[in-house]
């Protein structure tokens, strides 16, 4: 499948900032050749968390309605282009300044998390994806539709409310496959999907670079850079 010298991007075996890192084979895929290696290591963990809660979990289809959390996010972004590609109806959250840019990535509707109660503007939804958790998810389990489904990547959520709301809910991690890389690399080198960078810093500053992200406020991911 790989050969010394081919140009790859995946996961590392154990989550990192490092000049070499070991991955499994399984976990990795071949770079497309119309993006940089930058754009490239934005892509692996929020995308193929992004496309797992919403197709190996969620189970979206074309037509459903998918809320999402922090949708100009890293994790968000790539989900609301994933389920456009999937047809899907995608509302999703963000700040009144990221508002255009959300509208860029797809997203039908956009509600101002600062300025409006969310559960209030939205109902009857299929699945929704938390990327926040605490009251924010405490706030999502009346806009499902009944049976629908609550999936984050954050916190674990209560199976007992969502027993008493008649829907389904699931904490997932992801791990990296190669047929998902494979899918999400094609998708990539054909233009269908963006990938996003804010901002790079170099290794030096990853402690800067791991505030920023845990911040919840950049636009797509950051990206550590080895001199």
């Amino acid at each position: 499948m790989f050969r010394v010298g081919d140009e790859v991007f995946g996961r590392t075996a154990s989550g990192s900032y490092a000049e070499f890192a070991v991955a499994r084979v399984d976990q990795i895929a071949k770079k497309p050749s119309s993006i940089t290696y930058i754009h490239a290591a934005a892509l692996p963990v929020a995308a193929v968390t992004a496309w797992q809660a919403l197709f190996d979990v969620g189970q979206l289809e074309a037509n459903q309605t998918v809320f999402i959390h922090a949708a100009t996010g890293g994790v968000g972004g790539f989900a609301v282009q994933f389920a456009k590609w999937k047809k899907a109806y995608v509302i999703g959250t963000a700040s009144a300044e990221n508002a255009d840019f959300l509208e860029m990535l797809g997203a039908d509707e956009v509600i101002d998390y600062r300025s409006e109660k969310f559960e209030n503007e939205t109902s009857n939804v299929d699945l929704v994806l938390d990327t926040i958790g605490g009251e924010t998810q405490a706030r999502s389990w009346g806009m499902l539709k009944r049976g629908g489904m609550l999936v984050s990547i954050v916190q674990p959520p209560s199976e007992e409310t969502a027993a008493a709301h008649g829907v389904r809910c699931m904490f997932w991690v992801s791990e990296a496959k190669n047929d998902e890389l494979v899918q999400i690399a094609d998708l990539v080198a054909d233009g269908k999907v963006k990938v996003y960078v804010e901002k790079t810093l170099p290794l030096s500053e990853a402690r800067q670079a791991q505030e920023l992200s845990q911040g919840g406020h950049t636009r797509g991911k950051i990206v550590l850079v080895v001199p």
